[in-house]
């Protein structure tokens, strides 16, 4: 017999997720939030959430045997039923929250193949899915190996970073050196991969005891990499459906949710189509819904609010609910973003009616356009693009990565 509500604990080290908390709420749970004590001012839905619980520092300063300890403190008047990640960075936490207390959903070993890259690339390259040249940085002759047979360019990544932080691209061999020997003992924390030059995707989607429920192939107009490393304006946007590279893309990221162990929840993936063979290889995979605003990209394009929907699957697993997707629309969207150097940038020359959605971040410039046409949306993009460029559009140093997951 299904329960009439279920007790689910949620983590976040950033203010994201309003939508997953409110529709939680509504379906009748009782909601629980731990985040950084750091975010306390933020404007979490808290009308929809019970209680919420601070640790100090953010992210990486968290104390896992103290975050165990609050959250045994926790259960001995609350039956916890589920344990939800908000964010890449508290998959670990939330793992070791299950494994530690017993509670059913991802666990470590799994949670690994959506978090470490390196992970990543050998559970893909052993499941015969294609990905670019790799190799980890733990032996020096496998290292040289690496670099005399693979052409250049290459990218040191780090393993447990989210979107592009800390990428460094390198030309040649003795640069990989300089910059590996630069790491020191970080270096375990670190692959190297070749860089494929070509088109870069990402899926996002719904899947449900193994069973993938919806999946939209977006593509990257500039990419978080290029971002990273040279400044401009991000932007993405939909694909034609059923186009040669949604289906393929569609088949891929359906192997990779197999292969990985992805049992519930919201995914974000990402691909690259090669231009020197036209082959689609994965690149990285999460256990969440993308960000950038990605999910109102998706839910303009196609009516699929992701992090509602995600609600609502963890409320049918607690509960032994049924669960089915509505019916979604075929719609195109797209988004501009950039950082601004004004507080509140005048964007009210951005007029179009296909404008849906204007992004709410202090010092940032976004817009999502939505229409029927995709090559609308292209235009738009490009044109908005450009005009962001001249005057709007700031460009900050990415962070130097000093901690590691």
């Amino acid at each position: 017999m299904a329960a009439n509500f279920s007790t689910v604990l949620c983590i976040s080290n950033y203010f994201k997720g309003g939508d997953f908390l409110r529709e939680l709420k509504n379906q009748g749970n009782k909601v629980f939030l731990i985040t950084s004590e750091k975010l306390k001012e933020e404007a979490w839905p808290f009308d929809h959430i019970d209680e919420v619980f601070f640790m100090p520092g953010q992210d990486l300063d968290w104390n896992l045997d103290t975050l165990l300890q609050g959250v045994g403190g926790l259960m001995k008047e609350n039956r916890i039923d589920s344990i939800v990640a908000l964010d890449d960075y508290d998959v670990e936490k939330a793992t070791f929250l299950r494994e530690n207390l017993r509670i059913p959903g991802m666990g470590q070993t799994t949670g690994r193949f959506f978090r470490d890259k390196l992970a990543m690339r050998i559970k893909a390259q052993d499941e015969g899915i294609q990905v670019p040249a790799f190799a980890p940085l733990f032996n020096d002759e496998d290292i040289n190996q690496f670099a005399d047979h693979i052409p250049a360019p290459w990218v040191l990544k780090p393993r447990s970073e989210a979107s592009a932080h800390g990428i460094i691209k390198v030309h040649d061999k003795d640069s990989l050196w300089n910059h590996i020997h630069e790491l020191g003992d970080n270096r375990l924390y670190y692959l190297v991969e070749q860089f494929k030059p070509g088109d870069v995707y990402h899926a996002d989607g719904l899947i449900m005891n193994g069973k993938p429920l919806f999946c939209a192939v977006s593509q990257y107009l500039a990419t978080p990499m290029e971002i990273s490393q040279g400044g401009g304006i991000f932007r993405s946007a939909s694909i034609p459906y059923g186009s040669e590279d949604d289906l393929a893309i569609q088949k891929v990221n359906k192997q990779v949710m197999k292969a990985f162990g992805m049992q519930s929840g919201a995914t974000h993936t990402e691909f690259i189509k090669c231009k020197e063979d036209g082959e689609i290889y994965f690149l990285e995979t999460s256990s969440r819904v993308g960000g950038a605003h990605l999910a109102e990209m998706v839910a303009a394009a196609t009516g699929v609010n992701l992090w509602a929907e995600w609600a609502k699957i963890e409320n049918a697993l607690a509960k032994g609910l049924s669960y089915k997707l509505a019916k979604t629309k075929k719609e195109y969207a797209g988004i501009v973003l950039t950082l601004s150097s004004q507080q509140n940038p005048d964007l009210s020359s951005f007029d179009d009616p296909e404008v849906c959605f204007r992004v709410p971040l202090d010092y940032h410039a976004g817009l999502i356009v939505c229409s029927k046409d995709h090559s609308r949306v292209r235009a738009l993009l490009d044109d908005y693009a450009a005009r962001l460029s001249s005057g709007i559009a700031s460009v900050a140093a990415a962070p130097e990565v000093k901690k590691f997951h």
